[in-house]
């Protein structure tokens, strides 16, 4: 049975991956493609649990050493008992979120560099990398109004980091995308929902039947 695809959606809070995810899944699934859709932290029954620890209490509730190590042992979980699994059994796997957000989000600040994070991947997770990543993007202050509307004033301790953060992690998306053009694909999150979606299998043309 031939291999199926990983793909990843990466961006910083509010820019649709999760809406996006389900589309794309649709969208594939109608044109005769198996799909598996999913999400880090999350995706198995252990990185579940683990997400619930990541997710909640105050803002300083982890160190960012603590916080990438909960997220890497999340995602070896993940890629061991959901991801690896289905694309080997052929299925096109879309993942919201995977190892560039941890890249983004607990590289900024200057206590971990990109290859500590790198190398903790590597130990839990084989290095494994998405064949495409969707990088969706929107100007700050417009994806920092769809994540409140979203959120409803109750951002998770991560999401609700301040604007300074989040800028950075921007900037660290775009550097990533920059550095591997072969795997990345950026897409413009701006107007409809259907635009949205159609710039996505836009980025797939080349493998879609």
């Amino acid at each position: 049975m031939p291999r199926g695809r990983f793909i990843s959606l990466e961006g910083g809070e509010g820019v649709g991956k999760s809406t996006q995810g389900k589309r794309l899944a649709a969208a594939l699934g109608a044109r005769g493609i198996e799909t598996l859709l999913t999400r880090e932290p999350g995706g198995s029954e252990g990185a579940e649990a683990i997400r619930a620890l990541l997710l909640s209490g105050a803002a300083d509730r982890w160190t960012i050493r603590a916080e990438a190590l909960l997220f890497a042992a999340a995602r070896a979980d993940h890629v061991t008992r959901t991801i690896l699994p289905a694309v080997e059994a052929g299925t096109w796997v879309i993942c919201d979120r995977f190892l560039d957000s941890s890249r983004a989000y607990q590289g900024v600040g200057n206590v971990l560099s990109d290859a500590d994070i790198i190398a903790l991947h590597g130990v839990g997770s084989d290095g494994l990398l998405p064949d495409r990543t969707l990088l969706l993007h929107l100007p700050l202050d417009e994806s920092s109004e769809r994540a409140g509307t979203r959120d409803g004033g109750e951002a998770d301790r991560i999401g609700g980091r301040d604007a300074a953060f989040h800028r950075a992690v921007a900037a660290a998306f775009e550097r990533f995308a920059d550095a591997e053009p072969a795997r990345f694909r950026r897409v413009d999150a701006s107007g409809s929902i259907q635009d949205v979606s159609a710039r996505l299998l836009a980025a797939l043309a080349d493998w879609l039947p």
